[in-house]
């Protein structure tokens, strides 16, 4: 056995340890980031977090201190840096954070994934209800998801998109079924469009669209166009809707004017809110929607009715009724009539009660 001098020693220890530090300055950067990679949140519970836009790592950052959902923001920089997450490669869009979530599984969920979405993004609740116009519904929309109502009116009124979907301007409305809707944040305007139509067509079923058929309508829209005058005539009764869409039905069958006020009101816009007593100035006005005016539905809805209304018109039931008029009284409901003469019985009581009411008002 030969023995190693002591400087052959020292020169192998030397350089095992220049080796050793030479490795630890190499892999130093990359334990860093693991280290900081390992930090976790510093928020107590789930927190809810919303990026309207997209955001640089140390944009990012700064909002998640502001949140207190982080306090070492030089460790998610630090992260971010090193996973080379750019602005282009942050989701936009709505995020549930739990409490001790490492930086590395937070920067993870906030990478855009192959469908445009964060991997941890989460879908917000979008609900639009009692709206007469799209214009409407595109104002309740905007305030959900991350388009504004005149980008969405803009695409909805262009001549593509109609043609895309087979519907005129008036009958668009139909396609917009009023719900609670679970949908990503940062949907556009072609994306929320895309995806009122598929909600559409899992409504409209085939046993759905032979009931309408059998009401003698021909398509889904005058469908809607009829639930929305229904629910025009009464939007706090549910139970009389069959009734008063049965009604309807018989008017449109026998060829009388369906003669309802809320078409002729759709044609004033707002002008007429809070009106009580029409007049013949009201009625006359002319405009397709007038259904004083001109036989059969209009060229579309009047609101946008709710599929609970929808489902009450396709099961309408066979009545003899041709007429309705309010009550006399404050409990929303309709007095139904066959015949003409018993209408106007009913439509005079009802006058002589109002102009009661509105006399002790003045007192």
């Amino acid at each position: 056995m030969f023995k190693k001098s002591k400087p052959a020693v020292v020169l192998i220890l030397s350089i095992a340890g220049a080796i050793g530090i030479l490795g630890f300055i190499l892999l130093f950067p990359k334990l860093q980031v693991y280290w900081s990679g390992m930090t976790v949140t510093s928020n107590k519970g789930v927190q809810s977090l919303l990026l309207k836009e997209p955001l640089s790592g140390e944009e990012l950052a700064s909002v998640l201190v502001a949140q207190n959902i982080i306090d070492q923001p030089e460790d998610f920089i630090r992260v971010a840096k090193y996973k080379q997450l750019s602005k282009e490669r942050i989701a936009a869009g709505m995020y549930e954070i739990s409490p001790r979530t490492s930086y590395r599984t937070l920067l993870n969920g906030f990478t855009k994934n192959a469908a445009g979405n964060g991997n941890a993004e989460v879908e917000v609740t979008l609900t639009f209800n009692n709206c007469k116009t799209l214009q409407q519904m595109a104002g309740k929309v905007s305030k959900c998801i991350a388009v504004d109502s005149a980008s969405l009116m803009a695409y909805l009124m262009n001549g593509s998109t109609l043609e895309k979907y087979g519907f005129t301007w008036e009958q668009f409305p139909a396609m917009f079924i009023p719900n609670t809707y679970k949908i990503y944040y940062d949907t556009d305007a072609e994306a929320f469009t895309q995806r009122m139509a598929q909600e559409f067509k899992l409504f409209w079923t085939q046993d759905r669209t032979a009931k309408l058929k059998s009401l003698g309508l021909t398509s889904p829209s005058e469908l809607t166009t009829l639930a929305s005058i229904v629910y025009a005539e009464q939007s706090r009764i549910a139970e009389e809707w069959p009734t008063i869409a049965g009604l309807y039905l018989n008017r449109i069958r026998t060829g009388m004017k369906l003669q309802s006020d809320p078409t002729f009101k759709f044609c004033w816009g707002d002008k007429l809110e809070g009106v009580q007593r029409l007049l013949a100035v009201h009625r006359s006005i002319v405009c397709p929607y007038n259904t004083y005016l001109i036989k059969g539905l209009p060229p579309g809805p009047i609101n946008l009715p709710e599929a609970i209304v929808l489902e009450a018109v396709l099961n309408a039931p066979k009545v003899n009724f041709l007429f309705m008029c309010a009550k006399p009284d404050y409990s929303g409901r309709h007095n139904f009539a066959v015949t003409g003469t018993e209408h106007l019985e009913n439509a005079r009581v009802f006058q002589n009660w109002l102009g009661e009411e509105q006399k002790k008002k003045q007192r």
